[in-house]
């Protein structure tokens, strides 16, 4: 059996799609601020938050593929997580508004004693965004959920995005394509 160790509608929506449409959902529960406060460098937090993630559920489904991701965007040297509030996702679109920023997704995949990891980096530059479209934005609700408080696949609806160069599916937080083929190393 594969299961997909995320809450994640849209890592559920990828793992469908690209990987698997025969899979469990099983929610990890784990303190991600541990990996920030043990690691200063993007990539091991988001390999570390994954993993622990991925350990959690194999724990009780051992001989089960365990798929385990954690995504996060970073500006600068700021590592930006889901919005608080309204007001903080208004806060973190307007920092983002017309710059560069890079979006980081760390993932384990675990069966018996066999763990694969790996990151995935991609860049995004997005247009310089009026008042006017980040409140309706932050209105639709979706920025919510989303590291950075944006999603690459409202882009159609809410022109936030310039350009991206990377894997797509890994802005929106499941680099498939990575996962595919890491996959290759398992029995499924």
């Amino acid at each position: 059996m594969i299961i997909l160790a995320s809450a994640s509608p849209r890592r559920k929506e990828l793992m469908r799609k690209e990987i698997s449409s025969s899979f469990v959902v099983v929610v990890p529960h784990i303190d991600e601020s541990l990996s920030f406060k043990n690691h200063t460098d993007v990539r091991e937090i988001v390999k570390d938050i994954a993993l622990r993630k991925c350990l959690e559920v194999a724990k009780e489904h051992n001989d089960d593929l365990v798929i385990a991701a954690d995504t996060v965007v970073v500006l600068g040297n700021e590592i930006i997580g889901k919005p608080k509030d309204k007001e903080d996702a208004y806060k973190i679109l307007r920092e983002l508004s017309g710059k560069e920023h890079y979006v980081y997704t760390g993932y384990a995949l675990k069966q018996g004693d066999k763990l694969v990891q790996g990151i995935a980096k991609s860049s995004v530059i997005f247009n310089e965004l009026s008042d006017e479209l980040i409140n309706a934005y932050i209105a639709s609700g979706s920025p919510m959920d989303k590291a950075g408080a944006y999603g690459i696949q409202d882009n159609d609806k809410f022109p936030l995005v310039k350009k991206a160069s990377g894997s797509n599916n890994n802005i929106i937080g499941f680099p498939t394509e990575q996962i595919l083929e890491d996959l290759k190393n398992f029995s499924l």
